[in-house]
């Protein structure tokens, strides 16, 4: 038991340098002995857990994969909204999910059939779109896919100018004006009065939560 727990802690503390550093420098430019010094372990511990530098990479969009949640809400497109403002949060404060969405946007050699981030969160905006939909919430022929893909590429837009300009400080308030600008185009008139455009009052200290949560599990 005791070898098992140390090399789950190995494991985790290589992804947690991975992390950070694909984070600060891209995949291209992260290379496994900084991974390795960060870590403070040994080139054969990284080899026994990950045979390359991609296999990191992917297991690491994989840890992300199998932290992606929604919050339950009655009405259906608030879940969609305050997802969306958890990942603003997660992305001001997780080097994993920064590192995962890095690798989804960045053009570099990382090739890989895992799910990115974007493509995630894409998929669990579209079950909730169609269960809007189905609650009446939607204005009549919109189609599922093209929102969700809408939603996903302009919050992946603003999220990229938001790190470029204030090094995504601003970003929760990017996302109130990127729904402001797509509500009219998606949502049934009568709804729009019932929607919260903001965070949730405690939606940054859940997400602190949840971002703890994922880094913990590459921490511990």
């Amino acid at each position: 038991m005791a070898l098992q727990e140390r090399g789950i802690k190995s494991r985790n503390l290589l992804l947690r340098a991975a992390a950070e550093v694909i984070d600060e420098r891209g995949y291209d430019s992260a290379s496994t002995t900084e991974i390795l010094e960060r870590s403070g372990l040994t080139r054969g511990a990284l080899y026994h857990h990950f045979p390359s530098k991609e296999a990191i990479a992917v297991a690491l969009l994989a840890l992300h994969g199998e932290a992606v949640t929604v919050a339950a809400q009655p009405v259906r497109l608030q879940a969609v909204i305050d997802h969306t403002f958890d990942f603003a949060f997660g992305l001001q404060r997780d080097p994993v999910l920064r590192a995962c969405v890095r690798l989804a946007v960045e053009q570099s050699t990382f090739r890989s059939h895992a799910f990115t981030p974007y493509q995630q969160s894409g998929e669990a905006i579209q079950t909730l779109l169609g269960q809007a939909q189905e609650q009446g919430e939607l204005l009549p022929g919109i189609d599922l896919a093209e929102a969700a893909d809408m939603i996903t590429g302009t919050f992946t837009g603003i999220q990229v100018m938001s790190q470029v300009q204030t090094g995504r400080q601003d970003l929760p308030e990017r996302v109130a004006m990127m729904w402001r600008f797509l509500v009219p185009g998606l949502v049934n008139p009568g709804m729009i009065g019932h929607l919260r455009l903001t965070p949730a009052p405690a939606s940054a200290s859940a997400s602190a939560s949840a971002s703890a949560e994922l880094s913990g599990a590459v921490r511990e």
